[in-house]
């Protein structure tokens, strides 16, 4: 079975140097992961407008795309079933909206300064597309 989803990292200027939104579950232990939003793609939108829906929807922040920052495919089972899930992130700059954790689906949500978020992040393939912030940042300039 095949999953597509597509999400962001949502990026801020404004204030006190770069940063960027994070997204908190719980995992089944009941620990706190931190990750980027992301959600699967509805029939008719484009990646670009799930992770614009996606990262609004999860953090209550609107943003708006600038770049692709990678994809990240992998496998697991879900209801005795193999997946293989692939999610499109894209790199967005915040537009407007307010920091909220009201999405069900989500545990927490935190502004956290860009040069942090690495170490936050719970999953290796996610730290790896923030070192592609820069490039993105340069191309859309």
């Amino acid at each position: 079975m095949e999953e597509t989803s597509a999400g962001g990292l949502v990026l801020d200027h404004r204030g006190d140097g770069a940063q960027v939104v994070l997204i908190g579950r719980l995992d089944r232990r009941g620990r706190l992961l931190w990750s980027l939003p992301k959600g699967h793609v509805e029939s008719g939108e484009t990646q670009e407008d799930t992770a614009v829906r996606e990262v609004a929807e999860e953090t209550g922040i609107q943003g708006r795309v600038i770049g692709r920052l990678g994809s990240i495919d992998f496998w697991f089972t879900a209801e005795g079933r193999r997946v293989h899930k692939t999610v499109h992130h894209f790199l967005l700059l915040a537009t407007g909206g307010e920091l909220s954790d009201a999405d069900v689906e989500v545990s927490e949500v935190a502004w956290v300064p860009l040069e942090q978020a690495a170490e936050r992040l719970a999953y290796p393939t996610e730290r790896e597309l923030l070192t592609r912030v820069p490039a993105v940042l340069a191309k859309s300039a």
